[in-house]
């Protein structure tokens, strides 16, 4: 797989890429972001990383995130009419706070349904099997917050131990 993205015969899913991040001992961020320095990071409207694009247009964009060892992500996601994204459980510890900004949002985590109107938050356990959904015939846009604590630790550990 990582020959192929190398190559650029194929483009990963934000769950291949979460795994490659976890390998490495770096967050999501690290991976596809510019390195990141002291200063401020100004992300402008339109220059996020597009890690998802849904089959009706709607998408998940990374739009700021930290470093390692505790990684948090602000994502940007619109989904159109009728899109579904599933997530696979993130690592340990991992929380997700989600915002809806426009539409309605249902969201499933291990099991249970939450259906989100305008304004309303959800926070949850992202190390669980989730997914963000959208049933209606509108567009709906929400703010996703990402933390996964001790990103690479594992990482980390068996490279000091080696």
């Amino acid at each position: 797989m990582l020959v192929n993205v190398e190559q650029g015969a194929v483009n990963p899913s934000v769950g291949t890429l979460l795994r490659l991040s976890d390998a490495l001992g770096v967050g999501l961020p690290a991976l596809v972001e510019p390195p990141a320095s002291r200063t401020a990071k100004l992300t402008r409207n339109g220059q996020g990383a597009v890690l998802w694009a849904g089959e009706s247009g709607g998408q998940g964009v990374l739009v700021a995130g930290t470093e390692p060892p505790d990684v948090v992500e602000l994502w940007d996601w619109v989904l159109a009419p009728g899109e579904r994204h599933d997530s696979e459980a993130h690592s340990d510890g991992t929380r997700e706070l989600l915002h809806v900004q426009e539409g309605t949002v249902t969201v499933e985590v291990d099991g249970d349904r939450y259906d989100l109107a305008p304004g309303d938050a959800l926070s949850f356990h992202g190390d669980a099997p989730h997914a963000y959904i959208n049933s209606t015939d509108a567009s709906a846009r929400f703010s996703l917050t990402v933390f996964e604590p001790g990103v690479g630790a594992a990482h980390r550990t068996e490279t000091s131990n080696a």
